[in-house]
């Protein structure tokens, strides 16, 4: 579990194919000193990745092939920049919101304009997945806990004040490139328990019983 505040940036140094996915070497030297012990997870990018060995300020990973299908990773290359982020502990100050580090797919950036001393990303969303994004509502942008300023159909736009344009990989964004969306936790269970309910809870049936 993370917060989706980004404690470091990172640069692959390896991605390599083994035996049908992948093992990631990323160097972190802002995080190497943290006392990262192998079998933590590390959010990179959004995606929740187990450590398998730390080599001085180098961190390796296993990436399954189900990650390798719903993630951008296949596509990384020596020398692509990657959020970084340690778990969540108890002592964590939660200044983010619930992220659970599993990517539930894809957006792509149409639009970036200055706004003030901020930057305005407009973002198009996955169908599937714009139902679970709600204007002041959060959302996860390649591990960055971000709010949601509007929404309209499938798109919606994010404020990016400066310290996080320059401290996370944002910066590096053009027009057309794609990241790592997660929707909120919240959303996702809140439409699982309505759905699964007997009888399902639907409009009709909270107008009949004077919800509506």
């Amino acid at each position: 579990m993370f917060t989706g505040l980004i404690a470091a940036t990172g640069e692959v140094k390896e991605a390599l194919a083994n035996a049908g996915d992948m093992q990631l070497l990323i160097e972190a030297s802002e995080l190497a000193d943290n006392g990262i012990a192998i079998g933590d997870s590390i959010s990179v990018n959004g995606v929740c990745l187990t450590v398998i060995e730390q080599i001085g300020n180098t961190l390796r990973f296993d990436v399954s092939r189900e990650s390798l299908v719903h993630t951008l990773i296949g596509d990384w290359e020596q020398g692509t920049m990657v959020n970084l982020e340690l778990a969540l502990t108890p002592e964590t100050r939660l200044g983010g919101h619930f992220v659970s580090g599993h990517v539930d797919g894809i957006a792509t950036l149409k639009k970036l304009d200055k706004d003030a001393r901020s930057w305005r990303l407009l973002f198009e969303a996955p169908a599937i997945l714009a139902k679970y994004i709600a204007r002041k509502g959060s959302v996860t942008l390649d591990g960055i806990s971000l709010t949601v300023n509007s929404v309209e159909g499938r798109k919606f736009d994010v404020n990016i004040v400066p310290h996080t344009w320059h401290e996370t990989n944002l910066e590096n964004k053009s027009i057309g490139d794609t990241v790592h969306i997660e929707v909120d936790l919240i959303a996702r269970y809140l439409e699982r328990l309505l759905t699964a309910s007997e009888p399902p809870i639907t409009t009709e049936l909270l107008s009949k019983n004077g919800f509506v």
